[in-house]
């Protein structure tokens, strides 16, 4: 899923006010943050199995003995002291309330990558030294199917039955959500700088309107390409056929052969829509705002047929050896108090429930911004993307592969 370009130095995106998130999933930051983490170590080691209620195998809990938890995260998602790049103000604050230490490593760069990491492991029923990470939709899906995660205890986590919003409540994959809560969500839409070109309604604008010809970028992630193409084709991402998917991978493709779409990109997009190299682009909510701060004429549209939302799901591997604390800061980080911090930060998509009245105490200029906080008729129009077995995603992903590299 991560683009192909040289990403720079974490230290020199930050002070350029580089999009958080969508830097490290846009690629090759892996090798210094992955490999200066001390979780690599750790990985593979066993522990003692024990019973459970959920399939996965687990160890036996040593939170109560052992007040630590291992945290596998993107970089740039958290919340951080300015003067202090380390420090991680509401991970402070959870150790202060709860006596918990947190290891946070951020060295989730992207997730078919860090599934891969992690994936050896968890076969062998070992612990792969972390007790929580916090991974995409999709990965959660295929970690869900191989009983490589662990049942959460709802008991300890009464914030997150009680603020998860209504929209991440019942994916396909975890309809009870017994297994995953999400970290932070976005909208996957349509941007474009309006400085250079009229406003883009549609994905079939993108692909056909001639004043976009060669000026259009479009995601390497398939899964959020092809759910907006999907959507302009009529279909539901979220149930779609074999057929449904060719056809919109031809879609895709007559538009790159007609020189409509000039690249697929990671994050760069970011640079690209400024800079005046692309018109448009298929686009995640988070960068935009983020862009909109100091360049205005760039705008987020709802495309007409719809538009893709996602989350990056807070999962608890088998054989984690803290398992409750990992629940007790699950449930903390939706407090909507705490939330609100978060969100002030990383500015995606907020997945808790009272989050947006806390914000008028933090930052009362991102309160009805509905990229953070989406009103309820354009969550209406939002969609998520079906799980789907390893055999069909590869396939897909390979048909679209060949679109990407031609």
């Amino acid at each position: 899923m991560a683009s192909q370009h040289r990403t720079p130095s974490l230290e020199s995106l930050r002070a350029a006010g580089v999009p958080r998130r969508r830097i490290l999933k846009a690629a090759a930051l892996g090798g210094a943050a992955v490999a200066g983490s001390p979780l690599l170590s750790a990985c593979g080691t066993k522990g003692s199995a024990s019973t459970s209620s959920s399939a996965a195998p687990t160890a036996s809990d040593r939170s109560e003995a052992d007040k630590t938890l291992n945290f596998s995260n993107w970089q740039l998602y958290i919340d951080v002291d300015e003067k202090n790049q380390s420090d991680h103000p509401t991970l402070d604050q959870f150790k202060a309330k709860s006596g918990v230490t947190v290891a946070y490593t951020e060295d989730v760069n992207d997730g078919d990558s860090f599934y891969a990491k992690i994936a050896p492991a968890l076969r062998a029923g070992q612990d792969t030294g972390r007790d929580l990470f916090a991974l995409p939709d999709s990965d959660a899906a295929r970690l869900i199917r191989n009983d490589f995660v662990q049942k959460l205890d709802k008991s300890r986590i009464p914030n997150v039955v009680a603020n998860l919003i209504d929209s991440l409540k019942s994916p396909s994959w975890d309809p009870n959500r017994d297994y995953a809560a999400p970290w932070q969500s976005g909208l996957t839409g349509i941007a474009y700088n309006s400085a250079k070109v009229p406003e883009v309604r549609s994905v079939e604008e993108l692909f056909a309107r001639p004043d976009l010809k060669g000026k259009v970028t479009v995601l390497t992630e398939w899964r959020d390409t092809m759910g907006l193409i999907l959507l302009q084709q009529g279909k539901d991402p979220a149930n779609f056929t074999a057929d449904d998917f060719a056809a919109s991978i031809d879609y895709l493709q007559k538009a790159s052969d007609s020189g409509q779409i000039r690249q697929f990109t990671g994050n760069d997009y970011s640079s690209l829509l400024t800079n005046g190299t692309a018109h448009a682009c298929m686009a995640w909510s988070g960068d935009i705002v983020q862009l909109q701060a100091d360049n205005p004429a760039i705008k987020f549209v709802q495309p007409e047929a719809g538009m893709m939302i996602w989350a990056d799901e807070m999962m608890i591997p088998a054989m984690a050896q803290h398992k409750r604390n990992a629940e007790d800061l699950m449930n903390f980080y939706y407090d909507p108090e705490i939330a609100a911090q978060l969100t002030a930060y990383v500015q995606y998509i907020c997945p808790v429930k009272g989050a947006q009245k806390a914000m008028e105490k933090i930052d009362k200029t991102l309160v009805d911004n509905p990229l953070i906080f989406p009103t309820a008729e354009l969550l209406a129009a939002t969609h998520l993307f079906m799980g789907l077995d390893e055999k069909t995603g590869s396939d897909y992903g390979a048909q679209f592969a060949k679109v990407k590299t031609r």
